[in-house]
């Protein structure tokens, strides 16, 4: 339990900064943005500077707010002729496979340093500066490889070995970093430093976006000047449906996680009691069936939320904050799982959405440049009378929903608490078949349905970090699947 509040994250550096910016004062939005920050340090392959993602704030005087800063299809003033062909990957989760694409040609156009900048200025009590500080700090200290990112440097080895600026980086002695291993950054400690002095204009308009943009392109990459010149954090509306008594903001259009994970809230909504597996597989293949061409091509129309769920129904990090002043804040980025390319002297390796099946389900490259990718990341708050009482997200890919789904019926449903609701053995069901950890009891679920089973928690079943309030109490969850934890200020 906390007095100033608590920060749930994918690692407790991460964590811990949030809670002493708590500490000093901050808000939720500073103690998130300089979490985010930290996790580029302490979290290097999943998120970074080259990523995108978004963040929900709900003041405790006024509605929710989402900001959009997730990545974009590049490739303004670029010949597609000129693009060179996707990399492909394997990456084993141990119980299961899954192919990703890297290189230049997967390089989108990154969103974190200007939403992270637009986030502190607009809603935070900090400078910048102060904000990213730690993690500067940080990184030219060095931190000590943990268990968990040990294991995500072993599964992306065929990243991290694919170029040699990415191998300079992150290799160790000629291997990639085991636990126990220091490693240290100064270029992302400079790039860190200037985002807290100049803001975010040298990453879009300036020397550091130039020198990106024309190594993706020299690199056969349609990543190009135009392209950052044009970004833009884009604020929206978060998609809001009722569950048992609370009410659920996430992200909205035309991001695509947010507006499946709320549709699949409300078939649960007028269940009788806390839904079992059957009745949380069906939600999840409605919601997946619901994902259609029609559907993804439609994301980005106005009024296209509100309009889908009236009609049906008459890769990630994330880091959760709640302080005493009443403010939630739920903020997800990723970088896919990095492209390969690390920038020489900017302390940025480029995200590779453009390379994830998961956001391209209609082929790769369909997307026009400058078309936000529909995105299955939902940073999400769960309001009760109008207060802030449980705060959300989580990494996953596809999995990123059912993650979700679950740990709000965890909490809600079967009144767990964030710790034992984010660790209750997970499902997941992706064409056809259902995906389950150790403990999930799949007893009545259709016999015909075919089952994968997990012998362990796995962190192909999400990183979900959870932060709440009860009763004028704070407590966390943080996910042990992604090396998640809890700091309370």
């Amino acid at each position: 339990m906390a007095g100033r509040g608590v920060v749930a994250a994918g690692h407790p550096l991460t964590a811990q900064v949030g809670a002493d910016v708590l500490r000093a004062g901050g808000n939720a939005v500073d103690a998130a943005v300089a979490a985010v920050l930290t996790s580029f340090v302490a979290e290097p392959l999943l998120t970074g500077l080259g990523a995108g993602g978004y963040l929900l704030v709900a003041p405790p005087d006024r509605e929710p707010v989402l900001l959009d800063f997730f990545v974009e299809a590049p490739g303004r003033g670029v010949d597609p002729a000129d693009r060179a062909p996707l990399v492909p990957v394997a990456v084993s989760f141990g119980d299961a496979a899954q192919e990703f694409h890297v290189g230049a040609a997967s390089c989108g156009t990154f969103g974190t340093p200007a939403g992270l900048a637009t986030a502190a200025g607009s809603f935070g009590t900090a400078p910048l500066s102060e904000l990213t500080a730690p993690a500067a700090a940080l990184a030219r200290r060095g931190v000590v490889v943990n268990r968990q990112q040990a294991y995500i440097f072993s599964i992306l080895a065929g990243i991290i070995t694919s170029t040699p600026q990415a191998r300079a980086r992150y290799l160790v002695d000629g291997r990639p970093p085991r636990e126990g291993d220091l490693l240290r950054d100064p270029e992302l400690a400079d790039a860190l430093d200037r985002l807290g002095a100049d803001g975010a204009a040298p990453f879009y308009t300036g020397d550091l976006g130039r020198a990106v943009a024309d190594w993706v392109r020299e690199r056969g990459g349609t990543l190009s000047r135009e392209d950052l010149a044009a970004y833009r954090v884009v604020e929206r509306q978060p998609v809001r449906v009722a569950y048992r008594g609370r009410t659920v903001f996430t992200n909205p259009p035309p991001a695509a996680g947010g507006i499946l994970l709320a549709y699949a809230l409300a078939r649960l909504a007028d269940a009788p009691g806390p839904p079992d597996a059957t009745a949380l597989v069906d939600a999840m293949v409605t919601a997946q069936e619901a994902r259609t061409p029609q559907f993804l091509d439609q994301l980005d129309s106005p009024g296209f939320a509100d309009g889908f769920l009236a009609s049906r129904l008459g890769s990630t990090t994330h880091i959760s904050v709640l302080d005493a002043a009443g403010w939630a804040c739920s903020v997800s980025c990723t970088n896919g799982e990095g492209s390969g390319l690390v920038v020489p002297g900017t302390g940025m390796h480029v995200n590779n959405m453009m390379g994830e099946e998961d956001l391209s389900p209609l082929g790769f490259f369909t997307h026009p440049p400058g078309r936000r990718l529909p995105s299955m990341m939902a940073p999400t708050v769960l309001l009760r009378d109008g207060a802030a009482e449980l705060v959300l997200g989580s990494a996953g890919s596809n999995r990123i929903r059912s993650a979700l789904l679950q740990v709000i019926v965890n909490v809600v449903d079967r009144g767990g608490a964030a710790q034992a609701a984010v660790d209750a053995p997970r499902l997941h069901v992706e064409d056809g078949t259902v995906y389950a950890e150790p403990g999930v009891d799949l007893a009545g679920l259709a016999a015909a349905r075919a089952v994968t089973w997990f012998r362990d928690r796995n962190l192909f079943f999400g990183g979900c970090q959870a932060a709440e309030r009860h009763q004028g109490t704070f407590a966390g969850g943080g996910d042990p699947r992604r090396g998640g934890a809890v700091a309370l200020a």
